[in-house]
This record gives structure tokens, sequence and C-alpha cells, in this order.
């Protein structure tokens, strides 16, 4: 059996086509940040866009902050191409927990409680969208 090897220009080519952008010590909840990136995965950019400016939770903000870069180095990376020609969507974004703070709370009877503020790390895939053809 012979396993199907990937040439090396295709790889390129397919390389080309995404844009990846990755914003590291968010200072939010991992899973408060997850419930945004569930909204937006799959989803064509300006549609993924008006989700994020209309939505009312804090991490929204910031991931159409992430979003908006992921679609310029899409650009820089694609120069002879235009934005509006293509569709593009959020292919994958995922949610990694980054460092933890580790504060004391005053408890009663002298006794401190710990509190951890969680930040976490978010990436974001951009690429075109695949169109399913039916037969």
């Amino acid at each position: 059996m012979q396993e199907k090897q990937i040439k090396p220009t295709q790889l390129k080519a397919e390389k080309k086509q995404k844009a990846i952008a990755i914003m590291r010590d968010c200072p939010t909840s991992p899973r408060k940040m997850r419930l945004v990136a569930d909204i937006i995965r799959g989803v064509e950019i300006n549609k993924a866009l008006g989700i994020l400016r209309y939505s009312k939770k804090e991490a929204s903000i910031r991931m159409e902050k992430l979003l908006k870069s992921a679609i310029a180095n899409w650009e820089a990376k694609n120069e002879n191409e235009r934005l509006e020609d293509t569709k593009l969507c959020v292919k994958e974004v995922f949610v990694d927990g980054g460092r933890m703070l580790k504060r004391i709370q005053a408890a009663p009877q002298g006794r401190a409680h710990r509190i951890r503020k969680r930040s976490n790390h978010v990436t974001i895939v951009v690429d075109k969208m695949v169109i399913a053809e039916n037969k």
C-alpha cells in the first residue's frame, strides 16, 4: 500500500489561502471566550463581524478585533485578490487556557481564599469558503 503524498507546490498553495491570527494572554476566562467562539465558527466573515459587533458579551469585542486582524493577514498574503470577490469564512476558532494569576481574598475567621484570575489564548483561521456541489 502506497500512501498518498501531497506535492510541496500544492501544500504551499493551500497554505497561502489560509490566514491565522493569534491572541495571547487575553484577560478573560476561557469558558466565557468559548461561548463567543462557538457562535462564529464556520460562519462567513461579514456575517461573523456583524454577530460580534452586536453581541452583548464583553469577549466579543476582543474576538472582533482578532477576526479583523486575521482578515488583514489574508489580504497581506493575497495581494492580487480582492476581498469582496472571495467568500471567506472562519474555518477554525479555538480557545486554550492561558496563565492563571493567583490572588488572595480575605475570608472569615482569619482565613484566606484563593482567587484564580484566568486568561486565555485564542486562534482564528480564515480560509476560502468551500461550496458543496450537489450531483
